[in-house]
């Protein structure tokens, strides 16, 4: 070889191997780039060995890990997410997370604990969501959370619970104890004044303390599904501030009353099915000028006239109706199976309009001949004993009726509602009732009607927008993620990208996102704040299948969650023109190297040269071995130079993200 062409050659090699050089990624993981660590599904049965220590994400969920010691975290000091969901762990030794002193999100979810001991969480305190759902916790020591100051997100729900330690973490926006057994709680155990969301569905819950919530001035999403309420608490009476409920499941709710939710002006999203509902009282839903979804599938409704106003307010009003094949009629029997929203006023059996007719005496002379003048009027049967006659008209005596006058005072004792289909009740020459039908329907209550096709209107499409906002906070976001899930099938992961076009800082943030949560909430942001919100595919760079929109969080100040973020722009922009050029001499001095030696090899078969030193190392057969090995980025993709990697953190539906099918709580 030729020295410099060789050493252009073997530094060729160099750039291209860059593994025989660098620490191997662990054994059964695959390393995104120096920070992330994936070892998912990896069979590990105890913590991998040889972690980097400058490793700030490290994701072990669904292998066999059953113990943890405080050994296997020495050295790793940068840590910032743990995911050990969907192990076999057990047992949390004390002081066992003390290494992890930048700690911000731990994932224990679904795995076999059964305890949470004093020192559990010991030296976690910048510690921002633990999630402990799906074990077996029985018991949680009173002091276990306590150093846990920057706490915003809590998971407890779906254990063996029967009391809640009292929490003194006030910085807590998130606190999920749903599925447990805890039968009662009192308001000192919930010393979280900044509480955004509380989750106590299925809890067996009878009753609510009425001063459980008044310390509770920021709560704006409370879950009370699947318990067992007779009524509506009267606690809720001191959440002004709430913007969804669900009181979905308590089977034993029969009635609902007005004054149970006069407070409750700022509701956008109610959820009432599978109650005991027959109905709904006068003007109720007008108590929530701001509802904009509401679902009260799976209650028996007796479809009469008091609940005629139903369809037409939800055909006029805004509000979505949700699962409208599951809120039908079930008495009385004609409307039974029927769908509620689509019943029409008449089938609803109210009063009809009837036409009646009247006389009217006009009296010209002081003693003349009563002349009389037929005049038709159209009044509406009802219970009222005012005439509607004007103050200079009178009626004949009801004993001689005019000979043309189809008046009857017997018809005011006609059942109300006997006749169906718009028919009209009388009486008959023998006294008996009647109904006279109107065209297209027949029978003897005009039971019988005409099936007639109505003229099928062509609906205007419109395109409903693939992410948009669901509700917003003073410090959250609710992204629904529904359509964008539905229009992709083969999709993978979501990346959301978001930043504050109000502040100063206008960097974005990303988050990756499973395709199996429909909906993922933005916490930690700032109040009165325009927010830009992207989605994207994940592992997909390009912005050709992204969507984007713009939010508001609301006014209240609230305290911002921190944010991790990396900076690197200047790093990686000097080291990537760098690169550049070595690579482009590298590439034109292998290809002189070679025209010469094949010159050399025609003219002079036998002339040989050394080897290089780094082919007898095994380095040339990284490059002679066909093509090198490629690594699939998993989650992080950078972006104008920046990268920032924000930990999905957020369970899949309001009372219970632990579903049957386990999958991991982020990418």
């Amino acid at each position: 070889c030729i020295p410099a062409a060789e050493t252009m050659r073997c530094l060729l090699l160099l750039l291209l191997c860059p593994t025989v050089f660098t620490d191997a990624c662990p054994r059964g993981c695959s390393c995104s780039n120096p920070s992330n660590i994936f070892c998912i599904n990896s069979q590990l049965k105890s913590m991998p060995e040889g972690l980097p220590e400058d490793t700030k994400n490290l994701f072990l969920f669904q292998n066999g890990i059953s113990s943890l010691s405080a050994e296997k975290f020495a050295g790793l000091d940068s840590l910032e997410l743990l995911d050990l969901s969907q192990n076999l762990v057990s047992e949390l030794p004390s002081q066992v997370f003390r290494p992890l002193s930048s700690l911000r999100n731990l994932d224990l979810s679904s795995n076999e604990i059964v305890e949470i001991s004093r020192g559990s969480f010991a030296g976690l305190g910048l510690l921002e969501r633990l999630y402990l759902n799906g074990n077996r916790i029985k018991s949680i020591h009173p002091s276990a959370f306590d150093g846990l100051g920057h706490l915003l997100e809590l998971k407890l729900q779906n254990n063996q619970l029967t009391t809640l330690p009292a929490l003194h973490v006030p910085k807590l926006l998130l606190l999920d104890i749903s599925f447990n057994k805890i039968p009662s709680l009192r308001p000192e155990d919930l010393q979280t004044v900044n509480l955004e969301s509380l989750k106590m569905a299925g809890m067996g819950l009878s009753y609510l303390d009425d001063n459980l919530l008044k310390s509770l001035g920021n709560l704006h999403d409370l879950d009370l599904s699947k318990n067992q309420l007779k009524a509506v608490p009267a606690a809720l009476k001191q959440a002004r501030g709430l913007t969804k409920l669900s009181l979905a499941g308590n089977t034993q709710v029969i009635q609902l009353k007005k004054e149970d939710f006069q407070n409750l002006e700022s509701l956008q999203e109610l959820d009432l099915s599978n109650l005991n509902l027959q109905g709904f009282p006068e003007g109720f839903l007008q108590l929530f000028s701001r509802l904009h979804t509401l679902s009260v599938a799976e209650n028996p409704f007796n479809c009469i006239c008091p609940l005629a106003w139903f369809p037409p307010w939800v055909q006029s009003s805004k509000v979505h109706l949700q699962r409208n094949e599951e809120t039908r009629c079930h008495f009385p029997l004609l409307n039974a199976g029927k769908i509620l929203k689509t019943l029409e006023h008449k089938e609803f059996g109210c009063p009809t309009t009837t036409t009646m007719m009247t006389t009217t005496f006009t009296t010209t002379t002081p003693d003349p001949p009563v002349i009389s003048t037929l005049s038709t009027t159209t009044m509406t049967i009802t219970t009222s004993s005012e005439s509607p006659l004007a103050d200079d008209e009178r009626s004949p005596p009801p004993g001689s009726p005019e000979p043309n006058s189809s008046s009857d005072p017997d018809v005011w004792f006609c059942p109300s509602n006997i006749c169906l289909n718009g028919g009209s009740c009388q009486l008959d020459h023998k006294g008996n009732l009647e109904c006279t039908c109107p065209t297209g329907s027949w029978g003897l209550y005009c039971e019988e009607k005409e099936d007639t096709t109505l003229p099928v209107s062509t609906p205007t499409v419109t395109t409903e927008p693939a992410i948009s906002p669901r509700a917003a906070t003073s410090t959250s976001i609710l992204v629904d993620l529904h359509r964008y899930i539905q229009a992709r099938p083969q999709l993978r992961g979501i990346r959301l990208t978001y930043k504050n076009l109000s502040g100063p800082d206008k960097r974005p943030v990303q988050i990756s996102v499973p395709a199996s949560y429909p909906e993922y909430t933005l916490r930690g942001l700032r109040p009165n704040s325009t927010y830009h919100i992207c989605a994207s595919p994940l592992a997909e760079p390009g912005k050709e299948d992204s969507f984007c929109m713009v939010a508001r969080t609301s006014s209240v100040p609230q305290t911002p969650a921190p944010v991790t973020q990396t900076k690197d722009a200047e790093l990686t922009a000097m080291i990537i023109p760098l690169v550049a050029v070595v690579l482009l001499i590298a590439v034109a001095a292998a290809g002189a190297t070679y025209y010469v030696r094949r010159r050399r090899a025609k003219g002079h078969p036998d002339l040989g040269a050394d080897p290089c030193p780094l082919e007898l190392e095994g380095v040339k057969a990284c490059l002679e071995n066909g093509a090198l090995p490629q690594k699939t980025p998993e989650l992080s993709q950078p972006q104008n130079g920046l990268e920032y990697e924000v930990p999905l953190m957020q369970g899949q539906n309001p009372a219970n993200n632990n579903v049957a099918v386990l999958k991991p709580s982020y990418f």
